[in-house]
């Protein structure tokens, strides 16, 4: 299957410190991007939404400004070309406002639709935040 990579920036109005959690911890990602997240022993997310789980490791970190999870197939390990989600914390230095940088890379949606899934995922986030 064909992967579409989708990228947008989301003005976010809170710090670093207060986003980051939301982004990078299975308590925090569950509280707006699916119906819950967890851990398991190896140290993997566990996205479920849908119905379905969704593997992920964390492919890169850096505290407070960016994660990438790595998405797979438990039952596929030769996979190579994994969909994957990043998330950047960017500042814009002149104005001082932060923006989320959303990059997803992965196969079943269009432009229209992504943008629309990530619009109502930043809203609920926002909502949570107070930004």
């Amino acid at each position: 299957m064909v992967k579409n990579k989708f990228v947008a920036d989301y003005q976010i109005n809170t710090s670093r410190k207060i986003l980051f959690p939301y982004l990078s911890t299975a308590s925090g990602l569950a509280e707006w991007f699916a119906d819950d997240v967890s851990i398991n022993e190896d140290k993997n997310f566990i996205f479920h939404y849908d119905g379905e789980e969704h593997y992920a490791r964390v492919a890169s970190l850096r505290s407070n400004y960016h994660v990438k999870f790595d998405f797979f197939d438990p039952n596929n390990l030769e996979e190579t070309d994994h969909s994957y989600i990043e998330f950047k914390i960017e500042e814009n230095e002149l104005t001082q406002t932060l923006f989320l940088k959303v990059i997803d890379y992965s196969d079943s949606y269009d432009d229209e639709e992504l943008e629309s899934i990530w619009e109502n995922l930043v809203l609920h986030l926002k909502e949570i935040i107070g930004g």
